[in-house]
């Protein structure tokens, strides 16, 4: 409200941008149902990833399991022994991500955002383009590195059936 502005005066601006952020709202899709790996059709990879979070983090090495089926879902865990650092999957239209050591869920429709790149990794391994500002590399021993130049995240690993 600008200075001598009447409530009825704004009343019509309030209601609209109420009923914008009501239209556009959370986005925030419903759990997904935890991934059954021991179910038939699941492809697995397992290994060891290296995550650095930013420029000035530092490294943390874990363990890495990637999941994938040919309906277009995907699990990926990183795990530092005995705990899941990241858990996220995803279906054709549907994504989700936990992190369980802060209680963190975020989920979401169409694709996930890029900054969750943990989802990105099932369609590098089978040679599709990363998505815009990351940097995708196969590294000599079966190894890669999945990188942003700006943010000076990365994940470099290992992963094998």
């Amino acid at each position: 409200m600008r200075p001598g502005q009447t409530l009825n005066a704004c009343l019509p601006s309030l209601i609209l941008t109420v009923l914008l952020l009501t239209i556009t709202g959370c986005q925030t899709a419903r759990p997904l149902p935890a991934a059954d790996l021991n179910q038939p059709g699941w492809k697995l990879q397992e290994g060891e990833a290296v995550w650095k979070r930013n420029r000035t983090a530092p490294e943390l090495a874990g363990e890495l399991m990637i999941a994938t089926r040919d309906d277009g879902r995907a699990f990926v865990q990183f795990s530092k022994t005995p705990f899941p650092l990241v858990i996220a999957q995803k279906t054709t239209n549907t994504w989700e991500i936990q992190i369980p050591t802060q209680n963190l869920r975020y989920s979401g429709h169409g694709l996930p955002p890029k900054r969750i790149f943990w989802l990105y990794l099932p369609q590098l391994l089978n040679d599709q383009p990363p998505p815009k500002g990351w940097s995708w590399q196969r590294l000599p021993d079966n190894r890669w590195n999945f990188s942003n130049s700006a943010s000076g995240e990365s994940v470099e690993g290992y992963a094998g059936e």
